[in-house]
């Protein structure tokens, strides 16, 4: 594949990742605020994306990607999400260290070392939040989940996934003793939040907390790879 200008790779990566995890597109408002960026600017970008064939959009609606970009969009989620990984298992990176290093090794790193790191950690496949790492052909697998304050009270679930969006609220909910594939269990709703009881300990998380959760109710599988 012809390498993509980084500005590219960077919009198709976040308008894939918006919708993993959820069912509703993307805006260019939306995704002018996730890069940080003008929303005249954003427009500009997104109709020369229309025009290279990476993504369709009317006036006013949703930014959706095409085959070719969803591809482009998965080599990039690809790279990302193994250097952190790789970052995290060799270097000693905390979980909350490593987005902003993989953004910038991403657009650098040749196939070749990627493939390497791959091996070298025994082809994993998630990050250390839990995301689905691609293969290198372009499948990627991602387990049925749910946001944990969708649960009701009394429902038993195992943390599959934790949003990388706030390096704060990682820090914190490493304290507190969450992380992956621990097993929790809502037991009350507060003003705020809601209760979660993990370990025995009960813990008094936020509506912020509980809308960055991913958990797996119990006996659901995991689909098939899929393109």
């Amino acid at each position: 594949m012809v390498s993509a200008p980084t500005a590219i790779e960077d919009y198709v990566k976040v308008i894939y990742s918006h919708t993993e995890w959820q069912p509703e597109p993307i805006g260019t408002g939306e995704l002018a605020a996730r890069l940080g960026l003008a929303a005249s600017s954003v427009t500009e970008m997104v109709k020369k994306l229309v025009a290279q064939g990476l993504v369709t959009h009317e006036p006013y609606g949703a930014v959706e990607l095409t085959p070719d970009g969803t591809a482009l969009a998965l080599r990039m989620v690809r790279r990302h999400r193994l250097i952190e990984t790789w970052l995290v298992q060799q270097f000693g990176y905390g979980w909350h260290e490593v987005h902003d290093e993989a953004e910038v090794l991403e657009h650098t790193m040749s196939d070749r070392l990627l493939e390497a790191i791959d091996v070298q950690l025994g082809r994993p496949t998630r990050d250390p939040h839990g995301d689905p790492i691609p293969a290198s052909d372009g499948s990627i697998a991602r387990p049925p989940a749910v946001l944990l304050g969708g649960l009701a009270v009394g429902d038993h679930a195992r943390v599959l996934r934790i949003s990388d969006r706030d390096p704060l609220l990682l820090r914190h909910l490493e304290a507190e003793g969450i992380t992956l594939d621990i097993d929790v269990e809502l037991t009350g709703r507060t003003a705020f939040g809601a209760l979660v009881v993990v370990d025995g300990q009960s813990h008094d998380l936020g509506n912020e907390a509980l809308a960055s959760i991913w958990v797996g109710r119990a006996g659901a599988q995991s689909p098939p790879p899929s393109r």
